[in-house]
């Protein structure tokens, strides 16, 4: 296997995972947000993440990968969708 293929077989599980915390999160049905495109804003109409709801993903994100994104990312642009989340928490996952 190649470093270019493991990482992007690392990158689809760690989207998978996301996915599912943000339906839990956001309180939906994890089918509907695991067909989403990657581009969906977190905070749009599709899922409507709360606030709150935002919160609880950051804990549940620190948990299980051990990246505090509010601590990495200040602006919390790693917040705009499904794939921006997954690019940060890719990328610094393996600073643990």
């Amino acid at each position: 296997m190649t470093d270019a293929h493991t990482s992007s077989t690392d990158r689809a599980a760690v989207e998978r995972e996301l996915r599912s915390m943000i339906a839990e999160a956001a309180r939906l049905d994890a089918a509907l947000v695991a067909g989403l495109p990657a581009d969906t804003d977190l905070f749009g109409p599709e899922i409507g993440l709360t606030s709150l709801a935002g919160v609880a993903l950051l804990g549940a994100i620190d948990a299980r990968f051990g990246v505090d994104v509010a601590a990495l990312d200040l602006s919390l642009d790693s917040l705009q969708s499904i794939a921006t989340l997954t690019d940060f928490v890719t990328a610094h996952r393996g600073a643990i």
